[in-house]
C-alpha cells in the first residue's frame, strides 16, 4: 500500500502499526524495573536479544500497537520482522 494513505494517528503520523515487527535497540528484559526513563536505549539486559515492537500483519489485531512487545534473538532474519528509518527534523 502507499505511504500515507490511511488516516494519521493522535499525533499526526501515518502507518506506525502493523506491517512488520520492528527491531529497537534496547536489549531484552523481561519486564520494564531498572529501565532509562531518560529515553536512552535499556543497555543492561540480555546481549543477545533485542526487542521488537508493534506487531505485524501476520498477528491479530491486539498486537498491532505500541505497546505489543516482543523479543527476537539479534540478527535473526524473518519476515514478520523489519525496522523503521528516522532522522531528526
Amino acid at each position: 500500500m502507499p505511504v500515507g494513505q490511511k488516516h494519521p494517528n493522535q499525533f499526526g503520523l501515518h502507518d506506525m502499526l502493523g506491517n512488520v515487527w520492528e527491531w529497537n535497540e534496547d536489549q531484552w528484559a523481561h519486564s520494564y524495573s531498572g529501565a532509562p526513563t531518560d529515553g536512552s536505549a535499556r543497555s543492561d539486559g540480555d546481549t543477545d536479544a533485542r526487542v521488537l515492537r508493534g506487531g505485524s500483519w501476520n498477528d491479530r489485531a491486539n498486537r498491532a500497537r505500541s505497546a505489543a512487545r516482543s523479543w527476537a534473538p539479534r540478527g535473526i532474519r524473518l519476515y514478520v520482522i523489519g525496522f523503521r528509518l528516522a532522522r531528526t527534523l
